[in-house]
């Protein structure tokens, strides 16, 4: 089996695949609040095509995890439909969805059914009116009650993503902290990356990792895991006060983990992206649809991997963000 291997020597084991662009938030960080222009039902892949290039990456190029991601996932009708077809794959890769957790507490046991295996949610307050803010929605609520269900149905560790923004939310690491080691969740801190719409994101007064540290040392004592517990994953991680719990922060522009990235990304409309801030894409679609067999897209997914950049680019003070926001490319 040729893997996806890149010519830094990275090998891609972990597909990110976007189910669709839509979402039910409209998180400042992420887009604007009237929205975006979606795609349209054509240019999406089908349930069959989704199935079938997952399958390409998992018996062809070695990849063993699979995280669906949207926009939203759980607003793909077919979803748990997908679940139980890639659960079926000979080898079966590990899955998990990273969800805003809106419409959680109703699927989760179905999902479970399903052969998913876990699921991160997305939660970045404790504060119904901060959260109201930050997503111009008022459904805190339901993402307390997704989280619960996500727990009680199995679908385990179930991680809690939070990002933090100045003036809003940033005093509530420690809070946040307390909150996850009380119910059983594990907590991972995300800096604000540059992958709004509206193109508003400013490295300068951003909460940084260091930040968020420091707040939570105000009330917690943090043992470092270290590189070799932390491997190709995004997130530093320490032991909680000795464990077992645990939190993490993914630093992706102040201490940047591109050189142990092992991850590939599918678009909701069938592009390989070999980075969430690449410039360029890869159409797998066209491919599907024009009937080339599955060596063929296997080898076209190859090349793209194969040139894969070193970084992000997102330690260079003169980035500039990708043309498309994070709800059209999957996070």
């Amino acid at each position: 089996m040729e893997k996806l291997i890149d010519t830094f020597g990275r090998v891609a084991t972990d597909l990110r695949v976007s189910l669709t662009d839509r979402c039910n938030l409209r998180c400042t960080y992420c887009m604007p609040e009237e929205g975006l222009q979606w795609l349209a039902k054509p240019d999406l892949l089908t349930d069959d095509e989704i199935v079938r290039l997952i399958r390409i990456a998992v018996t062809h190029l070695g990849v063993d995890e699979v995280r669906f991601t949207g926009g939203e996932p759980l607003l793909r009708p077919g979803l748990p439909g997908i679940v139980e077809r890639v659960a079926a794959l000979d080898p079966r890769p590990e899955m998990s969805l990273t969800t805003n957790g809106i419409g959680l507490g109703r699927i989760a046991p179905a999902l479970r059914a399903a052969g998913l295996d876990r699921v991160n949610v997305s939660l970045d307050t404790l504060r119904p009116e901060v959260f109201k803010t930050l997503t111009r929605r008022d459904r805190h609520h339901d993402v307390l009650a997704g989280l619960a269900a996500a727990r009680e149905a199995g679908l385990t560790p179930v991680k809690v993503n939070a990002v933090l923004m100045p003036g809003l939310n940033a005093d509530e690491a420690p809070d946040l902290l307390a909150w996850a080691v009380e119910n059983d969740y594990e907590l991972r801190f995300i800096e604000q990356m540059p992958l709004d719409a509206q193109h508003g994101w400013k490295r300068e007064g951003m909460v940084t990792a260091g930040d968020i540290l420091t707040s939570l040392r105000t009330r917690f004592d943090l043992t470092p895991e270290g590189d070799t517990a932390r491997g190709s994953a995004p997130a530093e991680r320490w032991l909680v006060d000795g464990g077992p719990h645990r939190v993490g922060v993914i630093a992706s522009v102040t201490r940047p983990f591109c050189s142990a990235c092992d991850r590939t990304r599918l678009t909701a409309d069938g592009q390989v992206r070999t980075c969430l801030f690449a410039t360029e894409e890869t159409d797998l679609r066209a491919a599907l649809r024009s009937g080339a067999p599955d060596e063929d897209i296997a080898r076209a997914w190859r090349t793209a991997m194969w040139g894969k950049k070193a970084g992000s680019g997102l330690d260079d003070p003169t980035f500039a963000q990708p043309a498309r926001p994070m709800s059209a490319i999957g996070g």
